[in-house]
């Protein structure tokens, strides 16, 4: 179980789908937390909590192809950049490209 986050700035979160043993991983910080390494770490801290303690096998991270900070993170992590989504995300200001990546069990 992971113990209460060490980050009030931080949301992390998981769509879980155990039967499929695939999870996503989302996050959302404030502006007083980004730039610090926050979203960094708690990716790798749930990550490593979904394969180890649930026996995931797969977990994703989407973000739109605008959100070069969010890219930064993921390839941070240890997900890898498996391609662009077209017009998958809807914003505020319509539709934008998500690109996918993925970070396997076996990845290390």
């Amino acid at each position: 179980m992971i113990s209460p986050s060490p980050w009030p700035h931080a949301v992390l979160c998981g769509d879980l789908k155990l039967s499929d043993g695939s999870g996503e991983v989302l996050y959302w910080l404030l502006p007083a937390a980004r730039g610090r390494g926050v979203a960094v770490a708690a990716a790798r801290r749930i990550s490593q909590w979904a394969f180890d303690d649930l026996g995931l096998h797969r977990l994703r991270l989407c973000h739109s192809v605008a959100n070069d900070p969010s890219c930064r993170v993921a390839v941070k992590a240890g997900f890898i950049l498996e391609g662009t989504m077209r017009s998958a995300l809807l914003h505020e200001d319509g539709w934008h490209d998500q690109h996918l990546h993925a970070l396997i069990a076996d990845d290390g």
